[in-house]
């Protein structure tokens, strides 16, 4: 059995969000994947929405690079590469409890369920960094998966 001084002597696995749009370009998916894959690489743990689109695309890229992935959910079934769900059935209220679980965000594309969550992001202080996102203020532009996920990481080497 695990006791309590189990637990301390590990640190926390960062807790990276990644969101986009459910009907994504093909080029969106390709990159959200590499995002979810270069996540895993580094011991993220993944949060998504757990539904389709760049959810999906991330998740598969993470969970075939054995990473974790957690897909806070709008009813009881998600992707099918979620490691744990959470079945909130609170449909797009989950948006507030996928982002305020993260220690930043990474928005793929996206419509305005992709808004809502940016901006709950960075009214709560979150990081936000963007590929092919909203262009608004307070949103860091990405060049590249590999660039979004070092700054998300809070590494500047």
């Amino acid at each position: 059995m695990m006791s309590n001084d189990d637990f301390s002597s590990s640190p926390r696995k960062k807790q990276i969000a990644v969101i986009g749009a459910s009907d994504p370009s093909a080029s969106e998916l390709q990159v959200a994947t590499e995002v979810g894959s270069l996540l895993a690489s580094k011991g993220v743990c993944l949060l998504s929405g757990g539904m389709g689109g760049i959810m999906e695309a991330s998740c598969r890229g993470a969970f075939q690079s054995g990473g974790c992935t957690v897909g806070i959910l709008p009813g009881a079934e998600g992707n099918q590469y979620l490691t744990i769900t959470i079945k909130t059935r609170m449909d797009q209220a989950r948006n507030v409890i996928l982002v305020g679980s993260s220690d930043a965000v990474i928005a793929i594309g996206g419509g305005y369920g992709t808004l809502s969550e940016i901006s709950y992001s960075l009214k709560s202080g979150i990081p936000v960094f963007g590929l092919f996102s909203w262009d608004i203020p307070g949103v860091i532009r990405c060049c590249s998966p590999g660039e979004a996920v070092q700054l998300a990481l809070g590494k500047d080497d």
